[in-house]
């Protein structure tokens, strides 16, 4: 059987399982194509190599792409494209810019002053040889991790050996501002919800696009994340206010009285009461340590 493999072995680079399907990719569309407004599910970064394309974000509002410019979409953002001449790109899709200097990035951040009115950066000679060399095997089905962790790293070095803080900027600020954005609704939110479902659909997110969003930003899977802050909340009513049991059991979703004591016995090792015994405890070691002092 013929393969395409690029390591020799006995399989095609597009069925292996260390192929990546979003990382650095080739793409061309014919004039006319359109894109749907929609939010990205990653960072995005178009490379347009041939043709115009009209792109509309609150970043590039009714911008026109030409031939040899690059624009960065961030995750989260909105944006539609329209195809105006037959178009050739490539495509760099990521959560976090590998290899990219995070202390220049912090520097940017707090430092460099963004455009008021952002616009495409011009793809420099070095990173258009880049790209053509990229295209020739992209366009083909020899695909492989490793090939594209290596771009990857290529593209960073380019993007900071060739461009100034001042050409990053308007990289590296959007970058910032979904994140931090996206976190301010994460922690605003999570509480009045019950379920990751829910917190996505409140955000109009999809499922699947409100997860790889939420592993960027925090890093850790929203489910575990969430059950974190729930468990957190639990210690902190019981401790300190005067909700009774039974209202923090039911305000936090458990069926019954016995279903919310099992989990405070499986996740904290004690009851709910026993929790709370322990803050009165704790309290009236405080009111002793207290009334010693004065005594002394």
């Amino acid at each position: 059987m013929q393969t395409y493999s690029a390591c020799g072995a006995d399989i095609s680079c597009q069925h292996c399982p260390k192929a990546v399907a979003n990382a650095i990719v080739y793409a061309s569309h014919p004039r006319g194509f359109h894109l749907p407004a929609q939010k990205c599910e990653e960072n995005i970064m178009i490379f347009l190599l041939k043709g115009e394309v009209l792109v509309n974000s609150q970043e590039y509002a009714g911008t026109v792409l030409h031939a040899g410019e690059f624009i960065l979409q961030a995750i989260g953002s909105k944006y539609e494209i329209l195809v105006l001449a037959d178009a050739e790109c490539v495509c760099y899709h990521f959560n976090q810019p590998e290899s990219f200097c995070e202390k220049r990035y912090k520097y940017i951040m707090t430092e460099v002053t963004p455009p008021l009115i952002f616009f495409p950066l011009k793809i420099s000679p070095e990173l258009h040889f880049f790209l053509e060399a990229s295209k020739a095997y992209l366009a083909s089905e020899k695909i492989c991790r490793e090939l594209l962790s290596f771009k990857r790293k290529e593209l960073a070095f380019i993007l900071g050996q060739f461009y100034s803080d001042y050409d990053l900027s308007m990289l590296v600020h959007p970058l910032s501002k979904y994140t931090s954005s996206f976190q301010y609704f994460v922690l605003k939110n999570h509480a009045k919800v019950k379920t990751v479902e829910e917190l996505a659909q409140l955000g109009g997110y999809t499922i699947t696009t409100f997860r790889r969003i939420f592993n960027s930003v925090f890093h850790k899977p929203v489910y575990e994340w969430m059950m974190e802050k729930r468990k957190e909340s639990i210690v902190y009513e019981l401790r300190y206010t005067d909700a009774t049991i039974s209202e923090i059991c039911f305000k936090y979703g458990f069926e019954s009285l016995p279903h919310f004591s099992n989990f405070c016995k499986k996740n904290f090792g004690s009851s709910p009461r026993g929790l709370r015994q322990g803050r009165l405890v704790e309290s009236s070691e405080k009111e002793i340590s207290v009334t010693c002092g004065e005594a002394g």
